[in-house]
C-alpha cells in the first residue's frame, strides 16, 4: 500500500496533536450540553473513534451512512443508506468528517438534522479543502486544510482501500486512472 502514496501530507503524530486540540475546543463547547455525535461513514469511523476518545462530556455516538461518491467523483447527489437511530429534537449534533470536499453530503445531513428539530448542529472534520467546495458550507471546527489532491488514509479510501493508513497521503495518480 505504502508504495501506491506520492508523499505523505500529514503523519500520525501531526494527526494526533491536532486532534487534542481540537478536543480541547469541543470540551469547552459542549462540556453541559450532552451531543449526540454522528459519524458520516465509513470514512469518518477512524477519526471519529479516536476524537471520541478524548472527548470529556457525555455524548450519544449514532453514526450515519451518506454518499454522494463514485469513484472518485462525486455524483452530485446525496443518498442516506443508513440513518441514525436517535431523535435530535431539541438535542445538539455534531457531526464528525473525514473531509469536508464538494461540501454537499454535510450541508445535505446538516439541513436534515434542522428539519428534525435539532437544538443545534456543528461539524468537526480531519481536513477540509475549499478548493472544491461547489455548496456554502463551512466546517465549525477542523483539523488541516487539504491540498487539491486525491487523498487516502486515516479513514479516507480509493474503492474501499487504504483506509487503514495511518496517515493521510496523496494517492499516485497511475492508481486511481487505470
Amino acid at each position: 500500500m505504502n508504495n501506491d502514496i506520492e508523499k505523505i501530507l500529514f503523519n500520525q503524530e501531526q494527526l494526533n496533536k491536532r486532534m487534542d486540540e481540537l478536543a480541547q475546543q469541543l470540551d469547552k463547547k459542549y462540556k453541559d450540553q450532552q451531543p449526540i455525535v454522528i459519524p458520516v461513514m465509513n470514512g469518518a469511523m477512524i477519526f471519529a473513534a479516536d476524537m471520541v476518545k478524548r472527548l470529556d462530556f457525555k455524548l450519544t455516538v449514532d453514526p450515519i451512512k451518506a454518499s454522494s461518491y463514485a469513484g472518485t467523483s462525486s455524483t452530485g447527489k446525496v443518498t442516506v443508506t443508513q440513518d441514525i437511530k436517535s431523535d435530535v429534537k431539541g438535542r445538539p449534533v455534531l457531526f464528525m468528517e473525514d473531509i469536508i470536499d464538494t461540501g454537499r453530503t454535510l450541508k445535505y445531513l446538516s439541513d436534515l438534522m434542522k428539519k428534525r428539530g435539532a437544538k443545534s448542529v456543528e461539524t468537526c472534520c480531519m481536513l477540509d479543502k475549499p478548493e472544491t467546495r461547489v455548496v456554502d458550507f463551512h466546517a465549525d471546527y477542523f483539523g488541516f486544510t487539504a491540498p487539491n489532491a486525491f487523498l487516502v488514509g486515516y479513514g479516507l479510501d480509493y474503492n474501499g482501500l487504504y483506509r487503514n493508513l495511518l496517515y493521510i497521503g496523496v494517492l499516485k495518480k497511475e492508481v486511481y486512472s487505470k
